[in-house]
């Protein structure tokens, strides 16, 4: 980038006084000693000789000079030859509702070959902080054409709903198809999607950019891909960024926002490479003692504020190292959100796509966001219903494993049949097909067919008078 792209930069030209020479160089961070007036997380510049600039953030002040982080990377800085600028405020970056339909950098740059978007305005990636006697409790849901979610865990505008998933399980894929077919039931009402990749392959970054574009789901999509071979960090940066536009196009264009961040494991290992190159003490496994904070400065940009007819719903994708659902990472995301959806390792194996596996999963607000006047008088019920019934399969299997399905009752093999059909039917779908909460409560109540009726004790006599004798006649 070239002195003249500053303003683009979106790096507030609020001083001129530059220094010349840094101290050190420790690999993404820089000392630079002699100056003053200086405060923390004030957006800085180091502009090469060339007129090359790169963007960095003050990590530490102090009256004997300060502690930059290079976002850009530090390779072929020369500690004499380099000027530093210091903005004198945070990095602030050119948001427009025209940004929608393209793809950015982590640090807002366009990468789709495409010019800069008109800014409508410039604000701070840190975003500001919502008053909580002004944020309005969640209600209305996200339709996202999955079965598994929207029947059992449905996710509420306004809500954060993290997916937990492990190595080599598909949640690129599950991803992707949230972001084409995520969807609000009133059409009149704007809908927009915010997609930011953290510390991705290539070939992962090139599916994402097909699948939108193909579905034309591109169209109402920004997205912001931060590389794995970009420097890490950028990752620190990328979610910031993302979420920023989210609150532009929420609360001053009124539009209800879903913002995906994939892979937050990768921005976690960012944040533990940064703390080790400040020397901190590290906490567990590594991470730095305030994981838990950084996080959450992150997360709690969601949400709906009273007077304001926008929305910021988010759902922050993670893997977990080995499987391992107690890994920091995870366990203060679940911590921090209303909820997680949780991939199975042996659904996977089995061929179920999505691999959801409802029993550890949940949506602590999806109670407030269905049921009559919202999807379905049914649903509640419905959805307990198919919990219990799931959880007494996997004790028939338990069951069967020790003394093998010939010895067992006939409701015992009921229930196998219905924890097949479950999976096989209710659960499993294709990576492109989108299902209507009609469709769905309709499949979980053909589904519970297969178990007797009075094995259904969480749904009235009405509900089974309505729907389940119902579709036993049409059966016969």
């Amino acid at each position: 980038m070239k002195v003249s792209d500053q303003v683009a930069s979106g790096l507030p030209v609020l001083r001129t006084k530059q220094y010349r020479g840094l101290t050190r160089i420790d690999g993404p961070i820089v000392l630079v000693e002699g100056v003053d007036d200086v405060g923390y997380d004030e957006a800085v510049e180091l502009i090469l000789p060339a007129g090359e600039v790169r963007l960095g953030r003050v990590l530490l002040a102090s009256k004997d000079g300060a502690l930059v982080e290079v976002w850009t990377g530090t390779a072929g800085l020369d500690l004499s030859s380099v000027r530093v600028r210091f903005s004198g405020s945070p990095l602030r970056i050119p948001v427009a509702r025209e940004m929608l339909g393209r793809v950015f950098s982590g640090l807002a740059k366009p990468i789709d070959g495409l010019g800069t978007p008109v800014a409508e305005d410039m604000l701070d990636i840190n975003g500001r902080p919502i008053n909580v006697t002004r944020r309005q409790y969640p209600r209305s849901l996200i339709v996202t054409g999955i079965s598994a979610i929207d029947g059992m865990n449905t996710l509420i505008r306004g809500q954060k709903l993290p997916i937990f998933s492990g190595s080599g399980m598909p949640h690129n894929e599950l991803a992707a198809q949230i972001a084409r077919q995520a969807h609000i039931a009133d059409a009149d009402e704007p809908f927009a999607v915010v997609f930011c990749a953290i510390g991705i392959k290539h070939d992962d970054a090139e599916f994402f950019r097909r699948s939108f574009e193909e579905s034309n789901a591109i169209l109402n999509t920004a997205m912001f891909l931060n590389l794995a071979d970009d420097p890490p960090m950028e990752r620190i940066m990328a979610p910031r960024t993302a979420l920023t536009l989210a609150e532009f196009l929420a609360f001053e264009h009124d539009m209800h926002v879903l913002v995906i961040l994939t892979d937050m494991t990768n921005y976690g290992e960012a944040l533990r490479e940064l703390a080790s190159r400040r020397g901190e003490v590290p906490s567990r496994k590594g991470y730095p003692g305030y994981l838990y904070s950084d996080l959450a400065s992150l997360y709690e940009r969601t949400g709906i504020i009273e007077g304001r007819a926008g929305s910021i719903t988010q759902m922050p994708i993670l893997t977990m190292p080995n499987d391992d659902i107690t890994h920091p990472i995870p366990d203060l995301t679940g911590y921090i959100t209303e909820g997680q959806i949780v991939l199975g390792r042996d659904l996977y194996r089995n061929g179920i796509y999505p691999p959801i596996n409802v029993l550890p999963s949940l949506s602590r607000l999806m109670k407030d966001g269905i049921g009559e006047g919202y999807t379905r008088e049914d649903h509640p019920a419905l959805a307990d219903q198919l919990y219990a019934a799931y959880s007494q399969v996997q004790e028939v299997r338990s069951l069967r494993a020790v003394i093998g399905e010939e010895e067992m009752t006939d409701i015992d093999r009921a229930y196998l049949e219905f924890g097949n059909a479950f999976e096989r039917r209710f659960v499993n779908q294709g990576m492109d097909e989108s299902r209507s909460i009609e469709q769905t409560l309709d499949l979980a109540w053909e589904i519970l067919g297969l178990l007797p009726e009075s094995e259904l004790t969480r749904l009235s006599e009405r509900l089974l008078q309505k729907y389940y004798r119902a579709a036993e006649k049409v059966k016969e």
